[in-house]
């Protein structure tokens, strides 16, 4: 239910965004907006607590936020108060983000490798990628798992390309115990 309310409302300011012609904006507000929400638990422990009046809340909203988001945004996030839905607001802001960076053409992929990688090899990976999606940006977040062995896993979306060394050796241990001796 939660992803359903949060694909809606995001949906609804992604139109916004287009119809305004701004959703380069929206896009840094948002990003910038989901990073105060993230640092800052004790403003989030307020506008979900529920013996506080929503006037309260909106109050709060309007003046954190009033002259540093846009009108649209402020007015956004007013009407998430008043919908009683300013506990789904991360996923909202996030379904928010990535509908923009789809609409613009930019990837986000998820690499995680054994070992850092230098510059030049995330370059090749980056490079990889633009050649083989539909996207004209890659955005990328490496991590480092040394329980891989060696290879990478990468995630962009809901596919994942696994070329590890521990996954192969999990599939060639499943291949051996199948084997009837």
């Amino acid at each position: 239910m939660a992803k359903l309310v949060s694909k809606t409302y995001a949906q609804a300011l992604f139109e916004l965004a287009v119809e305004e012609n701004k959703t380069a904006p929206f896009l840094e507000e948002t990003a910038g907006l989901l990073e105060v929400i993230r640092t800052n638990a004790d403003f989030g422990q307020f506008m979900n607590h529920p013996k506080i009046p929503k006037e309260s809340k909106i109050e709060v909203v309007k003046n954190v936020f009033d002259g540093k988001l846009s009108k649209e945004l402020v007015g956004f996030l007013v009407t998430i108060v008043e919908k009683d839905r300013y506990a789904e607001i991360e996923g909202i802001l996030g379904e928010f983000i990535a509908a923009v960076k789809e609409y613009n053409h930019i990837g986000t992929a998820y690499v995680t490798t054994a070992i850092a990688l230098n510059d030049q090899e995330k370059q090749d990976i980056e490079s990889r990628l633009l050649a083989t999606t539909k996207y004209e940006t890659i955005e990328c977040v490496y991590d480092v798992d040394e329980t891989l062995i060696g290879g990478m896993v990468i995630q962009m979306g809901d596919r994942v390309v696994d070329s590890s060394i521990r996954t192969k050796l999990d599939k060639l241990q499943r291949e051996l115990l199948a084997i009837q001796l």
